[in-house]
Protein backbone atom coordinates (compact mmCIF):
# COMPACT_ATOMS: atom_id res chain seq x y z
CA UNK A 1 0.00 0.00 0.00
CA UNK A 2 1.04 3.49 -0.86
CA UNK A 3 1.99 5.59 1.83
CA UNK A 4 -0.76 8.71 1.68
CA UNK A 5 0.40 12.22 1.68
CA UNK A 6 0.23 14.27 4.37
CA UNK A 7 -2.54 17.13 4.95
CA UNK A 8 0.40 19.47 6.54
CA UNK A 9 3.20 19.53 9.32
CA UNK A 10 1.79 19.71 12.57
CA UNK A 11 3.75 21.36 15.57
CA UNK A 12 5.87 19.22 17.92
CA UNK A 13 3.01 19.69 20.39
CA UNK A 14 1.15 16.74 18.94
CA UNK A 15 1.90 12.95 20.13
CA UNK A 16 -0.23 9.87 18.48
CA UNK A 17 -0.02 6.71 20.51
CA UNK A 18 -1.74 3.17 19.92
CA UNK A 19 -1.96 -0.27 21.48
CA UNK A 20 -0.54 -2.90 18.97
CA UNK A 21 -3.95 -3.99 18.12
CA UNK A 22 -4.43 -0.79 16.78
CA UNK A 23 -1.48 -0.28 15.60
CA UNK A 24 -1.63 -1.33 11.79
CA UNK A 25 -5.04 1.00 11.52
CA UNK A 26 -3.19 4.30 13.55
CA UNK A 27 -0.39 4.36 11.41
CA UNK A 28 -2.29 4.80 8.55
CA UNK A 29 -3.58 7.73 10.36
CA UNK A 30 0.14 8.91 11.32
CA UNK A 31 1.08 8.95 7.96
CA UNK A 32 -1.51 11.36 6.62
CA UNK A 33 -0.97 13.33 9.44
CA UNK A 34 2.96 13.57 8.45
CA UNK A 35 4.18 12.17 11.60
CA UNK A 36 5.06 8.38 13.16
CA UNK A 37 3.37 6.94 15.92
CA UNK A 38 5.18 7.56 19.45
CA UNK A 39 7.28 4.74 20.60
CA UNK A 40 5.78 2.77 23.77
CA UNK A 41 6.45 -0.35 26.19
CA UNK A 42 3.16 -3.07 26.14
CA UNK A 43 3.85 -6.03 28.60
CA UNK A 44 1.96 -9.07 29.70
CA UNK A 45 2.52 -10.73 32.83
CA UNK A 46 2.26 -14.28 33.63
CA UNK A 47 -1.03 -14.01 35.47
CA UNK A 48 -2.96 -12.11 32.57
CA UNK A 49 -2.02 -8.97 33.99
CA UNK A 50 -0.71 -6.12 31.32
CA UNK A 51 0.66 -2.35 31.02
CA UNK A 52 1.53 0.02 29.29
CA UNK A 53 3.90 3.07 28.98
CA UNK A 54 5.30 5.63 26.82
CA UNK A 55 8.58 5.20 25.99
CA UNK A 56 9.08 9.43 25.39
CA UNK A 57 8.55 12.25 27.21
CA UNK A 58 5.02 13.78 27.62
CA UNK A 59 5.09 16.33 29.27
CA UNK A 60 3.06 19.44 28.32
CA UNK A 61 2.49 17.77 25.36
CA UNK A 62 -0.97 17.41 24.14
CA UNK A 63 -1.31 13.66 23.53
CA UNK A 64 -4.04 11.06 20.98
CA UNK A 65 -4.45 6.87 21.81
CA UNK A 66 -6.14 5.70 19.03
CA UNK A 67 -8.54 2.58 19.62
CA UNK A 68 -10.62 0.59 18.49
CA UNK A 69 -12.63 -1.35 21.28
CA UNK A 70 -13.98 -4.14 19.37
CA UNK A 71 -13.32 -7.92 20.44
CA UNK A 72 -11.44 -10.08 17.91
CA UNK A 73 -9.71 -13.29 18.72
CA UNK A 74 -7.20 -12.23 20.87
CA UNK A 75 -8.61 -9.33 23.18
CA UNK A 76 -12.28 -8.16 24.06
CA UNK A 77 -13.35 -5.21 23.90
CA UNK A 78 -13.06 -5.11 27.55
CA UNK A 79 -9.69 -6.13 27.25
CA UNK A 80 -9.48 -3.16 24.88
CA UNK A 81 -10.98 -0.62 27.21
CA UNK A 82 -8.98 -1.49 30.16
CA UNK A 83 -5.82 -1.20 28.38
CA UNK A 84 -6.83 2.00 26.88
CA UNK A 85 -7.72 3.58 30.18
CA UNK A 86 -4.77 2.35 31.94
CA UNK A 87 -2.41 4.09 29.39
CA UNK A 88 -4.32 7.11 29.44
CA UNK A 89 -3.83 7.53 33.33
CA UNK A 90 -0.15 6.58 33.05
CA UNK A 91 -0.45 9.60 30.09
CA UNK A 92 -1.70 11.78 32.70
CA UNK A 93 0.73 10.68 35.19
CA UNK A 94 3.20 11.43 33.66
CA UNK A 95 2.26 15.66 33.28
CA UNK A 96 0.78 14.77 29.10
CA UNK A 97 -0.80 18.42 28.76
CA UNK A 98 -4.23 16.78 27.49
CA UNK A 99 -5.22 13.41 26.24
CA UNK A 100 -7.72 12.72 23.77
CA UNK A 101 -9.15 9.30 23.32
CA UNK A 102 -9.57 8.71 19.42
CA UNK A 103 -12.03 5.46 19.23
CA UNK A 104 -13.20 4.48 15.87
CA UNK A 105 -15.75 2.00 17.28
CA UNK A 106 -16.94 2.68 21.01
CA UNK A 107 -17.49 -0.51 22.82
CA UNK A 108 -20.79 -0.64 24.41
CA UNK A 109 -22.52 2.70 22.90
CA UNK A 110 -26.03 0.65 22.48
CA UNK A 111 -26.49 0.23 25.94
CA UNK A 112 -27.15 4.01 26.34
CA UNK A 113 -30.50 3.54 28.39
CA UNK A 114 -33.00 1.44 30.19
CA UNK A 115 -35.12 -0.80 27.73
CA UNK A 116 -35.79 -3.59 31.20
CA UNK A 117 -36.86 -2.53 34.35
CA UNK A 118 -33.15 -2.34 36.55
CA UNK A 119 -31.51 -2.12 33.24
CA UNK A 120 -27.29 -0.98 33.22
CA UNK A 121 -26.81 1.61 31.30
CA UNK A 122 -23.52 1.38 30.29
CA UNK A 123 -22.66 3.97 27.94
CA UNK A 124 -23.08 6.17 31.47
CA UNK A 125 -20.73 3.76 33.24
CA UNK A 126 -17.93 3.44 30.67
CA UNK A 127 -17.66 7.48 30.15
CA UNK A 128 -17.26 7.44 33.85
CA UNK A 129 -14.67 5.49 33.27
CA UNK A 130 -12.98 7.55 30.56
CA UNK A 131 -13.66 10.66 32.98
CA UNK A 132 -11.80 8.93 35.97
CA UNK A 133 -8.65 8.47 34.87
CA UNK A 134 -8.28 12.05 33.37
CA UNK A 135 -9.39 11.89 30.08
CA UNK A 136 -9.48 15.51 28.41
CA UNK A 137 -11.72 14.83 25.28
CA UNK A 138 -13.13 11.28 23.39
CA UNK A 139 -13.36 11.16 19.59
CA UNK A 140 -15.58 8.33 17.88
CA UNK A 141 -17.22 7.75 14.32
CA UNK A 142 -20.96 7.08 14.04
CA UNK A 143 -21.81 6.02 17.55
CA UNK A 144 -25.34 4.69 18.10
CA UNK A 145 -27.03 7.59 20.03
CA UNK A 146 -25.46 10.80 19.46
CA UNK A 147 -27.40 12.49 22.15
CA UNK A 148 -26.61 9.40 24.09
CA UNK A 149 -23.06 9.80 23.99
CA UNK A 150 -22.96 13.32 24.25
CA UNK A 151 -25.08 13.22 27.23
CA UNK A 152 -22.68 10.51 28.86
CA UNK A 153 -19.67 12.22 29.11
CA UNK A 154 -18.66 15.24 30.69
CA UNK A 155 -15.26 15.45 29.14
CA UNK A 156 -15.11 17.30 25.66
CA UNK A 157 -16.81 14.68 22.93
CA UNK A 158 -15.92 14.94 19.15
CA UNK A 159 -18.13 13.16 17.18
CA UNK A 160 -17.27 12.48 13.49
CA UNK A 161 -20.00 10.95 10.75
CA UNK A 162 -19.17 9.03 7.61
CA UNK A 163 -21.73 10.51 5.56
CA UNK A 164 -19.37 12.09 3.23
CA UNK A 165 -17.59 8.69 2.47
CA UNK A 166 -20.51 6.61 1.50
CA UNK A 167 -21.86 9.69 -0.48
CA UNK A 168 -18.57 9.92 -2.67
CA UNK A 169 -18.99 5.81 -2.75
CA UNK A 170 -22.38 5.95 -3.96
CA UNK A 171 -22.70 8.82 -5.78
CA UNK A 172 -21.18 7.63 -9.40
CA UNK A 173 -23.45 4.19 -8.55
CA UNK A 174 -26.59 5.80 -8.53
CA UNK A 175 -26.17 8.64 -11.28
CA UNK A 176 -28.41 8.94 -13.29
CA UNK A 177 -30.93 6.58 -11.87
CA UNK A 178 -34.14 6.96 -9.13
CA UNK A 179 -33.02 6.73 -5.83
CA UNK A 180 -34.20 5.98 -1.99
CA UNK A 181 -32.47 6.04 1.10
CA UNK A 182 -34.14 3.67 3.68
CA UNK A 183 -33.32 3.19 7.41
CA UNK A 184 -34.18 0.29 8.53
CA UNK A 185 -35.75 1.29 11.73
CA UNK A 186 -37.38 4.75 12.79
CA UNK A 187 -34.11 5.61 15.13
CA UNK A 188 -32.04 5.97 12.19
CA UNK A 189 -33.76 8.52 10.04
CA UNK A 190 -32.14 11.32 10.94
CA UNK A 191 -28.86 9.48 9.64
CA UNK A 192 -31.12 8.76 6.72
CA UNK A 193 -32.12 11.91 6.08
CA UNK A 194 -28.61 13.27 6.33
CA UNK A 195 -27.66 10.65 3.82
CA UNK A 196 -30.36 11.48 1.88
CA UNK A 197 -29.83 15.19 1.20
CA UNK A 198 -25.96 15.11 0.40
CA UNK A 199 -26.69 12.50 -2.04
CA UNK A 200 -29.11 14.41 -3.98
CA UNK A 201 -27.27 17.42 -3.72
CA UNK A 202 -24.05 15.27 -5.22
CA UNK A 203 -26.19 13.50 -8.21
CA UNK A 204 -28.23 16.72 -8.41
CA UNK A 205 -31.35 14.90 -8.75
CA UNK A 206 -33.92 14.28 -5.84
CA UNK A 207 -33.64 11.13 -3.44
CA UNK A 208 -36.66 9.57 -1.75
CA UNK A 209 -36.72 8.22 1.94
CA UNK A 210 -38.24 5.44 3.08
CA UNK A 211 -37.86 3.52 6.46
CA UNK A 212 -38.61 0.31 7.85
CA UNK A 213 -40.87 -1.16 11.09
CA UNK A 214 -38.56 -2.60 13.97
CA UNK A 215 -39.24 -3.62 17.18
CA UNK A 216 -36.61 -6.08 19.40
CA UNK A 217 -37.00 -7.77 22.43
CA UNK A 218 -35.03 -10.03 24.42
CA UNK A 219 -32.33 -10.23 20.84
CA UNK A 220 -35.99 -10.75 18.80
CA UNK A 221 -35.84 -8.55 16.30
CA UNK A 222 -40.13 -8.28 14.35
CA UNK A 223 -41.99 -5.57 12.21
CA UNK A 224 -43.16 -6.14 9.02
CA UNK A 225 -43.97 -2.74 7.50
CA UNK A 226 -41.89 -0.75 5.58
CA UNK A 227 -42.83 3.03 4.77
CA UNK A 228 -42.29 4.78 1.59
CA UNK A 229 -41.84 4.60 -2.32
CA UNK A 230 -39.09 2.05 -2.91
CA UNK A 231 -40.75 0.19 -6.74
CA UNK A 232 -38.50 0.55 -9.15
CA UNK A 233 -35.81 2.55 -7.95
CA UNK A 234 -32.07 2.11 -6.03
CA UNK A 235 -32.29 1.47 -2.70
CA UNK A 236 -29.94 2.07 0.04
CA UNK A 237 -30.40 1.34 3.20
CA UNK A 238 -28.03 2.89 6.12
CA UNK A 239 -27.26 2.40 9.65
CA UNK A 240 -24.57 3.05 12.01
CA UNK A 241 -23.25 -0.54 12.06
CA UNK A 242 -24.05 -4.23 11.36
CA UNK A 243 -23.79 -7.18 13.81
CA UNK A 244 -26.03 -10.27 13.23
CA UNK A 245 -27.25 -9.08 9.73
CA UNK A 246 -30.59 -9.43 11.35
CA UNK A 247 -32.22 -6.46 10.46
CA UNK A 248 -30.43 -5.92 7.72
CA UNK A 249 -31.51 -8.75 5.61
CA UNK A 250 -35.20 -8.08 6.67
CA UNK A 251 -35.25 -4.49 5.25
CA UNK A 252 -33.15 -6.10 2.17
CA UNK A 253 -35.86 -8.48 1.64
CA UNK A 254 -38.56 -5.74 2.31
CA UNK A 255 -37.50 -3.76 -0.49
CA UNK A 256 -37.49 -6.21 -2.88
CA UNK A 257 -40.80 -7.34 -1.82
CA UNK A 258 -41.95 -3.82 -3.27
CA UNK A 259 -40.11 -3.76 -6.24
CA UNK A 260 -36.98 -2.25 -5.81
CA UNK A 261 -34.54 -2.40 -8.59
CA UNK A 262 -31.19 -2.68 -6.96
CA UNK A 263 -30.60 -2.77 -3.08
CA UNK A 264 -27.53 -1.55 -1.45
CA UNK A 265 -26.11 -1.58 2.28
CA UNK A 266 -23.76 0.71 4.23
CA UNK A 267 -22.97 1.22 7.70
CA UNK A 268 -19.86 2.37 9.27
CA UNK A 269 -19.09 -0.43 11.41
CA UNK A 270 -19.25 -3.74 10.07
CA UNK A 271 -19.01 -6.21 13.51
CA UNK A 272 -20.41 -8.95 11.06
CA UNK A 273 -21.28 -11.58 13.85
CA UNK A 274 -21.77 -15.22 14.02
CA UNK A 275 -25.01 -15.69 11.48
CA UNK A 276 -23.75 -12.24 9.42
CA UNK A 277 -21.60 -13.90 6.49
CA UNK A 278 -24.46 -16.22 5.27
CA UNK A 279 -27.57 -13.52 5.44
CA UNK A 280 -24.80 -10.96 3.22
CA UNK A 281 -25.05 -13.59 0.89
CA UNK A 282 -29.07 -13.15 0.59
CA UNK A 283 -29.62 -12.35 -3.19
CA UNK A 284 -31.53 -8.93 -2.11
CA UNK A 285 -28.74 -7.59 -1.55
CA UNK A 286 -26.21 -5.92 -4.35
CA UNK A 287 -24.13 -4.93 -2.52
CA UNK A 288 -22.25 -3.80 1.18
CA UNK A 289 -20.53 -1.41 2.03
CA UNK A 290 -18.35 -0.94 5.55
CA UNK A 291 -15.41 1.05 6.72
CA UNK A 292 -12.72 0.11 8.18
CA UNK A 293 -12.92 1.30 12.01
CA UNK A 294 -13.42 -2.68 12.46
CA UNK A 295 -11.74 -5.10 9.88
CA UNK A 296 -13.75 -7.81 8.70
CA UNK A 297 -11.99 -10.36 9.81
CA UNK A 298 -14.77 -12.30 10.19
CA UNK A 299 -15.80 -12.21 6.56
CA UNK A 300 -12.04 -14.00 5.72
CA UNK A 301 -12.41 -17.02 3.54
CA UNK A 302 -16.00 -16.48 3.45
CA UNK A 303 -17.98 -16.43 -0.21
CA UNK A 304 -19.79 -12.85 1.43
CA UNK A 305 -16.12 -11.30 1.57
CA UNK A 306 -16.54 -10.38 -2.07
CA UNK A 307 -20.02 -8.26 -1.65
CA UNK A 308 -18.36 -6.20 1.11
CA UNK A 309 -16.28 -2.91 -0.08
CA UNK A 310 -14.56 -1.51 2.65
CA UNK A 311 -13.84 1.93 2.46
CA UNK A 312 -10.86 3.74 4.84
CA UNK A 313 -11.84 6.62 7.17
CA UNK A 314 -8.16 7.23 8.44
CA UNK A 315 -7.82 10.82 6.36
CA UNK A 316 -11.08 11.45 7.91
CA UNK A 317 -9.85 10.48 11.26
CA UNK A 318 -6.24 12.47 10.74
CA UNK A 319 -7.92 15.67 9.13
CA UNK A 320 -10.29 15.59 12.79
CA UNK A 321 -7.06 15.09 14.85
CA UNK A 322 -5.18 17.92 13.42
CA UNK A 323 -8.31 19.98 13.80
CA UNK A 324 -8.65 19.40 17.58
CA UNK A 325 -4.78 20.28 17.97
CA UNK A 326 -4.79 23.57 15.92
CA UNK A 327 -8.23 24.52 17.01
CA UNK A 328 -9.97 23.84 14.01
CA UNK A 329 -13.58 23.17 13.59
CA UNK A 330 -14.02 19.52 13.48
CA UNK A 331 -18.16 20.17 12.94
CA UNK A 332 -17.08 21.52 9.34
CA UNK A 333 -15.33 17.85 8.16
CA UNK A 334 -19.15 16.26 8.34
CA UNK A 335 -20.45 19.58 6.14
CA UNK A 336 -20.74 19.15 2.10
Amino acid sequence: MTDPAPFSTPDQGLMLFAPEASAEFAGRVARHMGIALSAHEEREFEDGEHKMRPLASVRGRHVFVLHSLYGDALQSGNDKLCRLLFFIGALKDAAAASVTAVVPYLAYARKDRKSKPRDPVITRYVAAMFEAVGTDAVMTIDVHNLAAFQNAFRCRTEHLDAIGLFVAHFAPLVQGRSVVVVSPDAGGIKRAEQFRRHLGEAIGAPVGSAFAEKHRSEGVVSGDLLVGDVGGRDAIIIDDLISSGTTLARTADACRRLGASRVFAAATHGLFMDGAPAIIENEALQGIVVTDTVPAFRLAGKASHTRVTVISCTELLAQAILRVHTGGSVTALSAF
